[in-house]
């Protein structure tokens, strides 16, 4: 479904689609695949007891979903809070692609506020690994990176119960990585060595490895204090790109 608003232009009469969130979802709807999103439904975990359980699937690729949105790219906030509030795990990715996109096409400071704002206030909803990496490093990690009076923000989010703003708080710190800014990640780092879910670990581990790329000393000076109470995976991520002799150092030392 959309919208046909007739304006003038020129003196001639001119048709614009518009382009709302129930038009998105039938172009998600028409490119469904019932047997991927059989294979996606056990990839991220969706069973009784896992961590997104009851997420529903519908079987669509990602560089699929970025094209729809990017053909619908200003969407209102309003309708996008309709993809959020979805039921499918591909609408709630395409809310939150939609809120990337804008933010970072926007100069405007009100504008990348309200964006922001708006993105945190959903921040329970990107309720999976991939809607909050693909996403909340162009949002909260670059609105952060210029306003760094805010980014208590992280901390408040390191410290919620709910794993994906804890997840968010981690991996937003890739934009500061990306312009040499360390601090906050093995700040946060820190905080989060003793959670217990896998999937923190592994953004942890991701987020020092991303740091040691920049700088190596720093990702060896922090791990040199620290190993001893890092979860395995997260070791292993941090040290990936290590040599052969260095990996078996850091995880020999390693005690969990």
């Amino acid at each position: 479904m959309f919208y046909l608003c007739i304006v003038v232009i020129n003196n001639k009469y001119v048709s614009i689609r518009i382009m709302n969130a129930d038009f998105i979802l039938q172009e998600l709807l028409s490119v469904a695949n019932p047997e991927k999103a059989k294979f996606l439904q056990g990839f991220f975990k969706t069973g009784k007891g896992q961590y997104a359980e009851g997420d529903i699937m519908l079987g669509i690729n990602v560089p699929v979903i970025r094209d729809i949105v990017k053909q619908n790219s200003k969407l209102p906030l309003d309708e996008i809070q309709k993809l959020i509030d979805s039921e499918y795990h591909e609408a709630r990715l395409s809310g939150f692609l939609l809120l990337s996109n804008q933010f970072k096409k926007s100069k405007e400071e009100r504008e990348r506020r309200k964006i922001y704002d708006f993105y945190l206030k959903n921040a329970r909803k990107a309720n999976n690994w991939d809607l909050v990496d693909v996403t909340c490093r162009d949002v909260v990690g670059l609105y952060l990176l210029n306003h760094e009076e805010e980014r208590e923000t992280l901390y408040q989010l390191a410290e919620s119960d709910n794993l994906w703003e804890q997840r968010i708080a981690i991996i937003s710190t890739w934009t500061f990585i990306k312009y040499n800014q360390f601090y906050d990640t093995l700040s946060l780092s820190e905080k989060l060595l003793n959670h217990k879910h896998d999937l923190i670990h592994k953004a942890v581990g991701w987020m020092l490895r991303e740091v040691g790329k920049k700088d190596k000393n720093i990702l060896i000076d922090f791990l040199e204090e620290n190993h001893a109470k890092m979860p395995r995976t997260s070791l292993r991520y941090a040290i990936e790109h290590f040599t052969e002799e260095e990996r078996a150092y850091f995880m020999k030392k390693g005690n969990l």
